[in-house]
């Protein structure tokens, strides 16, 4: 006896109207070449108290930036290269 498994992949929203969305597609800019490297991440994790992860949340979100973004960008000024 074969067992078949079937694997549902993630399916993309179809557009209500194609034609408008083909129309407000971003253009290619074939002329930019490769993207640049991204530098490789690593990860280290900290305790805070849930009041500060709190109030950073929030702040974060009234900005409409994500926390790992913020976060990285205050280590950024705090440990100039």
């Amino acid at each position: 006896m074969t067992k078949t498994v079937n694997f549902k992949m993630g399916q993309r929203p179809v557009p209500a109207n194609v034609e408008e969305w083909v129309q407000n597609a971003r253009p290619v800019d074939r002329e930019a070449g490769p993207a640049a490297p991204v530098e490789a991440m690593k990860r280290f994790t900290i305790d805070v108290p849930v009041t500060l992860h709190t109030r950073i949340k929030t702040e974060c979100a009234r900005r409409g930036v994500k926390m790992a973004d913020m976060l990285r960008e205050l280590l950024e000024r705090e440990f100039k290269s």
